[in-house]
């Protein structure tokens, strides 16, 4: 360990030398990589965390790059998966740590895996029913976990420990879809996203090397309206995860199923089995009907009306489509379901 380049870390008396021994010895989990997850990875890399498992299902876009910090422009042009574009840039920050860089989404059937052998995971995502999946992961493992959120100029965030009171407690059903703001059309600043990202990556810092300071409460902020609040979460003993031990979204099996790109117009298709694409054989169909382009990562096709990446585990991010019945139907005649 070169204690030198975490000197200034060190020299804070609340971290010390055996705190920080403690975090070099960590290992985290970042679930999603968008505007929270990169100032999370940046900083805890930065911070010193052993291990970093960095976790996304997307590309870069250009629309990305006003918020979300490890991306340039060429990340965009080529599409870079963010986990590994993340994965790029880090590892020329910090190359005395182990990061994994993981391209997949996080499901039922996958996040135990994803969750397992970190002492922390840390919410970068953007729906809510993976945070009541991650939930329920974690808390089945004991694992501690780190909840956070940013839309327009609020956020917010609460840490999730064991034997405390869980995101269930907090928010006991999944909000209703059109019933709570989302960016991609309330938008998003970037201060409120590194605001709250750099409260989970300290929060973070604190769980890891052991100090009694952690956070109990659910925390507020809203930067346009000059607020800052702390609210207390109770434990609730008829909690279905906490209080009863039942995973309701931990056990559920499904079929193909959609998620929504937050602020692109966007429908991502999730195939019931993970394939092995061959991106070659499918060029060779699609080239007759519109402009096709390959890389290692992803398959790029677009006619001037229907447009999609195909990655290699069968996934599709179908564009300008409204609705998951026209996103299935588009991944239905260009992929098979």
């Amino acid at each position: 360990m070169n204690f030198d380049r975490y000197a200034r870390q060190i020299a804070f008396e609340k971290i010390g030398r055996d705190g920080q021994q403690k975090i070099c010895a960590s290992r985290a989990a970042i679930i999603g990589l968008g505007a929270l997850g990169t100032v999370i990875a940046d900083e805890l890399c930065r911070a010193g965390v052993g291990f970093l498992r960095l976790i996304d299902r997307d590309v870069v876009d250009i629309s990305n790059l006003q918020r979300q910090v490890l991306y340039t422009e060429d990340d965009a042009r080529e599409q870079i998966p963010k986990a590994f574009a993340a994965y790029a840039h880090l590892s020329k920050t910090n190359s005395e740590i182990k990061m994994e860089p993981v391209f997949a989404d996080v499901n039922s059937s996958n996040i135990e895996a994803f969750v397992s052998g970190v002492d922390l995971v840390l919410d970068g995502s953007d729906n809510f029913e993976l945070r009541y999946l991650l939930n329920e992961a974690c808390h089945k493992h004991h694992i501690p976990w780190i909840y956070g959120g940013a839309v327009a100029a609020s956020g917010s965030v609460m840490n999730i420990l064991d034997g405390g009171p869980c995101f269930r407690c907090l928010l006991p059903e999944v909000p209703a879809p059109g019933s709570y703001p989302v960016c991609a059309t309330s938008g998003v600043l970037n201060m409120i996203t590194g605001i709250v990202a750099s409260i989970e990556a300290a929060e973070a810092v604190k769980i890891l090397s052991g100090s009694q300071a952690v956070s109990k409460k659910y925390r507020a902020i809203d930067l346009w309206e000059n607020t800052f609040d702390a609210v207390e979460v109770h434990k609730n003993p008829d909690c279905p995860v906490c209080g009863k031990g039942q995973y309701e979204f931990l056990g559920k099996s499904r079929g193909a199923y959609t998620t929504s790109l937050c602020g692109r117009d966007a429908i991502q298709v999730v195939p019931e089995k993970p394939a092995e694409i061959d991106f070659a054989a499918f060029a060779a169909a699609l080239e007759k009907t519109g402009a096709v382009k390959c890389s290692p990562f992803m398959l790029s096709f677009d006619d001037g009306k229907t447009a999609f990446n195909l990655l290699k585990d069968g996934r599709a991010i179908i564009k300008n489509v409204k609705d998951e019945k026209q996103a299935k139907a588009v991944y239905a005649e260009y992929v098979g379901l």
